[in-house]
């Protein structure tokens, strides 16, 4: 059980209001997006925990990869991706370029979208999940905090059972035989959006390498506040502001899905994760990290470490596409018309929506497409000047028309300024919102690529008319083409791959067939340690060139997660409460264990259905009857003389870990935390505290144990004439 401080989970039906949030600086906005008051006591104490870190001076335009990264090991490569259709395209783009070194890629995504990834000639599997489901609920909820009409429906346990069923799919997907062809798969490497939040934990049960990649900023950085946070303070100042706004959005986002993921990460034998830990895993291990948009429109910041690039939007090649006989016809007969639809966003009221459009179109009298989307809005029929469109590529599209409406999906946004398009966007939630730093002056209302974006609550037919004309203005139009132009010198999707191949790891290739990935390791003690792939271990074994026995299992990319303590106090209390924990769920078993067993076991005859005291019969086809276990008494006696040795060897093996739990917490978690506490006091004060780095087996104990008390000493009895000619150095001159 892992060490955790006491809960404080937002789906806890009991006690849940808007005023528990409030008193801990947090607040919801009629948008959704969370409003965080970094003036509040819960506020000022996480700021103190967060390391003040040096902002790295780097180029932060455009990824150094004026030359392709050389990559000959041919990978099987899962891509994890949760969302929408806009969410899936850019991927299947990476995918396809991924397949020109020689990959095996892996599409895993919602079931939805199997047709569309197999279509572009990549492996698909189905992780679970309802995209249109999940759409429909972030526009009820688009925040992170749900509303309580949500909590008393019923939708955050349904959303709850479709994530846990995601993470399942997601593991699947990494060890699963093709779902058409049946060929076996286990993945080299994963690609994964954060969304999908089963990419860390499959990628350290598997020791392998795992890459983020994302289409808006999740990244703590000084130069803008988290997409989703709205920050309100007076005293903190604005850059660290911003920076703190991450923790906290990532810290909500745990408190609702923690518990899920623990219980998931359970089933493959990972410890559980600690609730401190949780919300900044990726920050932590330092997870390579990729953003797909242009850092033409917005740079790299430059407090972002060199594991983190903006390479530029992913853009699949250029559909050959045949348009329909009556969309063709329809774009010949007059001048360009205006682009407008919602893609994969569910609206509730999709007539009030059609109706609010075609009141801004007339009025303006211009001619139209309006894309029906998920929503189906729009009428029955087309005519002169409105055509419904059902499906269509964006790449193809968007270079008919003079300007497009959307919601602001990242993939749409992108299609848009490829081709020079001035863009109104109607944002619904989240990702598609003016407070995403992509949309967000000066990076594009402010350049005259388009009006400010309308709230999707906001929006009526004078706002979406005022909007439109400022698309059709000559210097909008303008303004939108130079973009267009100097996104035309970026290959993002291209760069993506670079820096996927650049943080692989460096050891990864197989010593006899050096273009496969190294999976075994043969180790003699006098000689070298020697890296194998499957094939080439197999072939060896087979020509009797080494025994299985002589293999192990080479973990390429292990990952370790460590409990970091922020002081003695909190340290023993959280191993306090997580051995206090462990011990009341083992004393409960003590006594469930035997009932679960006793419920087990086989029922009798007559509820079996063998025999009635009438002398009738009936079996139940749902429940077929095992006879061997009732046809005699003394079938019967021994079968309950199992049941029972079961439900006491479970009654005693609970009882085992109550005391076993009992002294490891003791003997050996609280003396740690408490040891670990002490050593990281000096971070509360901006010192630096030396990392001795990780525990994995009893050796590295030993050598961090062994550098804990050295450097201890040291610079215990250094530091009583070192720090205080520090302070004095640092101390400003009086006058």
């Amino acid at each position: 059980m892992e060490d955790q401080p006491p809960r404080y989970s937002m789906l806890e039906a009991a006690g849940w209001s808007d005023d528990l949030w409030s008193q801990n600086g947090v607040n919801v906005k009629d948008d959704g997006r969370i409003e965080v008051n970094l003036d509040s006591k819960v506020c000022r104490t996480v700021a103190k925990l967060i390391p003040i870190l040096r902002e790295e001076q780097r180029p932060a335009s455009v990824p150094d990869f004026t030359e392709h990264v050389s990559c000959d090991i041919q990978l099987n490569i899962v891509i994890q991706v949760v969302g929408s259709r806009g969410d899936v395209q850019p991927f299947i783009a990476l995918g396809n370029e991924l397949q020109l070194y020689g990959h095996r890629v892996r599409l895993a995504t919602h079931p939805a979208f199997e047709s569309f990834v197999l279509q572009s000639g990549l492996e698909f599997y189905p992780i679970g999940g309802d995209p249109s489901e999940l759409m429909a609920y972030m526009v009820r909820n688009p925040g992170l905090i749900p509303q309580m009409k949500s909590l008393r429906s019923g939708e955050i346990q349904r959303k709850r059972a479709m994530v846990a069923e995601m993470l399942q799919g997601c593991w699947n997907s990494c060890i699963s035989n093709d779902p058409i062809s049946q060929a076996p798969f286990v993945a080299d490497a994963i690609i994964a959006n954060p969304p999908s939040f089963a990419h860390v934990h499959c990628a350290q049960a598997l020791s392998i390498p795992v890459h983020l990649m994302f289409t808006m900023p999740w990244s703590s950085t000084r130069a803008f506040p988290h997409p989703l946070a709205n920050l309100k303070y007076s005293t903190t100042e604005p850059r660290m502001a911003n920076y703190i706004s991450y923790d906290v959005v990532e810290w909500i986002t745990w408190q609702g899905l923690g518990d899920v993921i623990n219980k998931w990460r359970s089933s493959l034998n990972l410890e559980p994760i600690p609730a401190t830990e949780g919300p900044c895993l990726a920050k932590t291990l330092k997870v390579p990290f990729t953003y797909c948009w242009s850092p033409s429109h917005m740079p790299k910041p430059s407090d972002w470490s060199s594991n983190i690039d903006v390479c530029g939007f992913f853009f699949r090649a250029l559909p050959n596409y045949t348009p329909p006989s009556e969309l063709d016809s329809f774009l010949q007969k007059g001048s360009p018309p205006v682009y407008i639809g919602f893609g994969s966003i569910v609206i509730e009221d999709p007539v009030a929506m059609t109706n609010m459009i075609l009141e801004a179109v007339r009025s303006l009298g211009i001619r139209a497409i309006i894309s029906r989307g998920w929503s189906k809005i729009g009428e029955a029929s087309s005519n002169d000047q409105v055509l419904y469109l059902e499906d269509c590529p964006h790449e193809w599209l968007f270079q008919h028309v003079a300007a497009v409406v959307h919601h602001g999906g990242a993939g749409t946004t992108a299609c848009g300024l490829r081709f020079g398009r001035t863009t109104t966007i109607i944002p619904f939630f989240g990702e598609y919102d003016s407070s995403n730093p992509i949309f967000r002056p000066p990076t594009f209302a402010s350049c005259g690529l388009g009006p400010r974006p309308i709230p999707y609550r906001a929006l009526t037919s004078q706002s979406l008319v005022k909007a439109i004309q400022f698309c059709l203005r000559p210097e909008a139009q303008s303004a939108a083409h130079d973009v267009a132009s100097r996104m035309s010198h970026e290959n993002g999707v291209g760069a993506a791959v670079d820096s996927f191949h650049l943080n692989l790891p460096a050891n990864m290739r197989c010593y006899a067939l050096p273009s496969a990935p190294a999976v075994w390791q043969f180790k003699k003690s006098s000689k070298p340690t020697i890296y194998l792939s499957k094939i080439a271990a197999e072939v060896l074994s087979d020509h009797h060139r080494l025994k299985h026995s002589d293999l192990q299992p080479y973990l390429v990319n292990p990952i370790f997660i460590r409990n970091r303590r922020w002081d003695p106090v909190t340290g023993l209390s959280s191993s306090l409460i997580g051995t206090s924990t462990d011990m009341l769920k083992a004393t409960g078993d003590i006594v469930y264990k035997p009932y679960q067993e006793l419920r087990r076991a086989p029922k009798s005859q007559s509820e079996l259905g063998v025999s009635t005291p009438s002398g009738s019969r009936s079996f139940s086809i749902a429940s077929p009857v095992d006879t061997s276990s009732v046809t005699t008494s003394s079938g019967k006696k021994s079968s309950k003389l199992r049941t029972t040795g079961v439900a006491i060897e479970g009654s005693v093996k609970s009882l085992g870990k109550v005391v076993g739990y009992w002294y490891k917490g003791m003997l050996i978690d609280m003396p740690l935390a408490v040891s670990e506490g002490l050593r990281a006091v000096p971070r509360l004060y901006g010192e630096e505290v030396r990392d001795h780095g990780t525990i994995r087996d009893w050796r590295s104990g030993a050598t961090f144990a062994g550098k804990n008390f050295v450097y201890g000493m040291t610079d215990g009895f250094s530091d009583i004439f070192a720090q205080p000619y520090r302070d004095g150095q640092e101390e400003e001159p009086r006058a």
